[in-house]
């Protein structure tokens, strides 16, 4: 079974400055309640109740989200206003949380390596909480990734189709189609240009890894940009073993981005917040 998933939180989100001057990127509310914890309950849902974040300077609320505030849940006890934290404390109540710190910024790669000492030898899920995933009343992203790793007993990388202009953006995947939505990878390109492209079936922020690419991050030189580049520990596991994509059923928002963020926000707002 699996029962971990890592948050690596420890990102400055340079794209929302000022805001994230003194307050971390993970904490801006969709509507009423931070990204991070969107990530978490998805997480909760399937089943992985251990839950690790991998942080940063300046990044404290994160935890103090997580924890019990004495002082402001004193004050409100029985009041209307009480309610409000009803989705906290269920989070809470359902998982375990545990921080360790990134102390330099070298890329997704490092962060995951630096998550190691939390998610030991066991597969485990990650949440980029700069993608806030929806599915309605179906099952969450993670959720429906557990199933197929209780198939497959490999690391999954979920994928979407972009537009050819945001291709460089991301991790783009080529592979042998299983059936609809499945792929098994051949190849993996972390940023490519349109013509380097191999498809343009992007990895978004969600993935179920198994605990030996710790071994492999070890092992895997700097990549783009001279950081260590998940995606290219991801292509020596496909190439030695392997590692499945799967197109998931929901809707992704790319809350990294100030136009993404206000999207989810009014998605969030229209179709949740007032039902």
């Amino acid at each position: 079974m699996i029962s971990k998933c890592l948050f690596p939180v420890a990102g400055y989100g340079t794209r929302f400055l000022p805001a994230t001057k003194s307050m971390p990127k993970e904490m801006l509310p969709i509507v009423n309640k931070p990204l991070v914890q969107y990530g978490v309950e998805e997480a909760l849902e399937a089943g992985l109740f251990d839950v690790g974040f991998v942080t940063g300077r300046g990044k404290r609320a994160i935890a103090d989200h997580f924890d019990v505030n004495y002082e402001l849940e004193k004050e409100i006890e029985g009041s209307s206003k009480e309610q409000y934290l009803n989705s906290i404390r269920d989070v809470m109540e359902r998982g375990k949380f545990s921080f360790t710190r990134q102390t330099e910024m070298r890329g997704l790669g490092d962060a995951i390596l630096n998550g190691w000492r939390l998610m030991g030898d066991e597969p485990f899920g990650v949440v980029l909480s700069d993608d806030l995933c929806l599915t309605g009343n179906e099952e969450g992203v993670l959720a429906q990734m557990v199933r197929l790793f209780n198939q497959f007993r490999c690391s999954i990388v979920a994928i979407q189709e972009v537009p050819d202009d945001q291709v460089s953006k991301f991790g783009v995947i080529a592979g042998e189609k299983m059936k609809e939505g499945l792929y098994q990878v051949s190849d993996m390109v972390e940023k490519p240009s349109l013509e380097e492209a191999p498809s343009n079936l992007a990895i978004i922020g969600r993935y179920i890894l198994t605990p030996d690419i710790f071994n492999v991050l070890e092992n895997t030189p700097p990549g783009k940009n001279g950081e260590l580049q998940l995606t290219d520990a991801l292509l020596t596991q496909a190439k030695n073993g392997c590692v499945m994509a799967y197109q998931f059923k929901g809707k992704r928002f790319d809350c990294g981005s100030v136009e993404g963020f206000v999207k989810a926000t009014n998605h969030v707002y229209n179709n949740v917040y007032l039902k």
